[in-house]
């Protein structure tokens, strides 16, 4: 099939690798524009322009992939399939009515529609998760699905592991997808759940639930977001792993210092912090953090 790939993120960029190199090579890709990131907040492309321009493919960043100069571009390129991943914007008619639009969502459907799948998905404490490859709709995530597959969640899972595997799998449906063409089926939109966006509350650990949730909480958003807990002085100190510590601990919301590692009093049990990231330093040991406190 003739496609165009509308993606964004580091998970699209590697969904596109694999379409890339299928019979289903993309014609055009279309991303977001260059935005500023990193502490310097310089100008930087998104990794889906970054991937597909050492695919060699062609890339169009408009402001509005709804705008009519950003339809016509896809047309021009007589996409059988315009494939979605990703791409973090929102898709209007008459686009959506235009054009068939297969999307990779990270989850299975119904369950975590929305924003942020993976992360929620290991929050929730799920045992597996998936990827669904459906028709993108006016509405959220809640389009048709042709082809689905599930991927367990180990107990040491982050979300970096987890979507290594998510995105080798979406890629391999994507493909199947356009080569068999099978049928959709309607989701069940009673069994719908939904992932919204993380926010700054979501990263602040918070000592009056149990570690258990805690714990995940850091898995979820370890290592591209970041969880974190505020410390007596007010330090924010990144956590990027920790461990559930049964039976007792400091009071809930408690960042003890005395021991080998920063341990935070939860709710139920405590949760130890064996790496964290002050800030604007690289991640460390906790007992590395410790020990440059006490010097």
């Amino acid at each position: 099939m003739q496609t165009v790939y509308l993606g964004t993120s580091d998970f699209a960029a590697a969904v596109l690798e694999r379409l890339a190199a299928s019979e289903h090579r993309p014609a055009l890709v279309v991303t977001r524009p260059d935005r500023p990131r990193g502490r310097g907040r310089h100008l930087a492309p998104p990794p889906v322009a970054e991937a597909s321009r050492a695919l060699g493919i062609e890339v169009y960043q408009p402001e509005s992939v709804n705008d009519d100069a950003a339809r016509e571009r896809i047309a021009a390129a007589r996409p059988d399939a315009v494939c979605v991943c990703a791409y973090g914007a929102l898709i209007k008619e008459p686009l959506l009515s235009e054009q068939l639009m297969l999307n990779v969502h990270p989850s299975l459907l119904p369950r975590w529609r929305g924003a942020a799948p993976v992360e929620r998905a290991i929050m929730a404490g799920d045992e597996q998760t998936g990827v669904s490859i459906m028709r993108v709709t006016a509405g959220l995530d809640n389009g048709p699905v042709c082809l689905a597959s599930s991927e367990p969640i180990t107990p040491a899972d982050t979300y970096g592991s987890l979507a290594e595997r998510l995105q080798r799998l979406g890629g391999e449906l994507l493909v199947r997808a356009l080569d068999e063409s099978p049928p959709f089926t309607e989701q069940d939109d009673s069994a719908a759940t939904y992932a919204e966006k993380i926010t700054g509350a979501d990263r602040r650990l918070d000592g009056t639930r149990p570690a258990g949730e805690l714990e995940r909480v850091v898995r979820a958003l370890t290592p591209h977001i970041g969880a974190g807990v505020e410390l007596a002085d007010g330090t924010l100190l990144g956590v990027r792993e920790a461990r559930v510590l049964p039976g007792g601990g400091p009071p809930a919301g408690v960042v003890s210092l005395d021991g080998e590692r920063p341990v935070l009093g939860c709710g139920r049990d405590a949760l130890e912090l064996t790496i964290v990231q002050p800030p604007g330093k690289r991640p460390m040991g906790g007992e590395d953090f410790l020990r440059g406190l006490r010097r």
